[in-house]
């Protein structure tokens, strides 16, 4: 395992011409009653043997349930954690149902804290659709610059369009 990196997947739609991110709220109790600054694109470790965009795929499916398309991928390229991590992430146009349970993998943890009971929570709980606005907010400062890679890339792709 590369313990230092991290890859995920971020789906974006438009919805009457309004560009919308998926972003992930983070499961367990810890995240119960915390909203903006702590959603973010479904991503998590890169496995040994495996190659950065393979376990940004397996993260987007095990925390979200969902398969992704892997039709017109486009990276949005890394970023690094305070922590110093490195996280790659690639967008893709797709679309689901987000008033639906999130089928995500289960963590172990201790709770009530200091009780010595284990139980499990879901890595994401909630998933939700947002305009880049709204994203902004939501989303984990540290990765902000993919809300604002994915706006620029999208826009450069409309006006090379406009002028074809």
């Amino acid at each position: 395992m590369l313990s230092n990196v991290s890859a995920g997947l971020m789906m974006y739609r438009w919805n009457h011409g309004i560009l919308e991110v998926l972003l992930g709220h983070p499961g367990g109790p810890l995240y119960v009653n915390k909203d903006n600054g702590y959603w973010g694109i479904p991503k998590g470790h890169v496995e040994p043997n495996e190659t950065i965009i393979a376990a940004a795929f397996r993260e987007f499916n095990e925390e979200t349930g969902l398969i992704p398309s892997g039709e017109n991928l486009f990276s949005l390229g890394k970023i690094m954690e305070q922590n110093g991590k490195k996280v790659y992430a690639w967008a893709f146009c797709g679309n689901c149902d987000t008033t639906l349970q999130v089928n995500s993998n289960l963590f172990e943890m201790e709770w009530p804290l200091k009780s010595g009971k284990i139980r499990l929570f879901p890595e994401i709980d909630r998933l939700g659709f947002y305009n880049t606005t709204a994203a902004k907010n939501k989303i984990e400062f540290e990765q902000l610059g993919f809300i604002d890679r994915l706006e620029k890339q999208l826009c450069f792709n409309y006006r090379r369009l406009k002028v074809l």
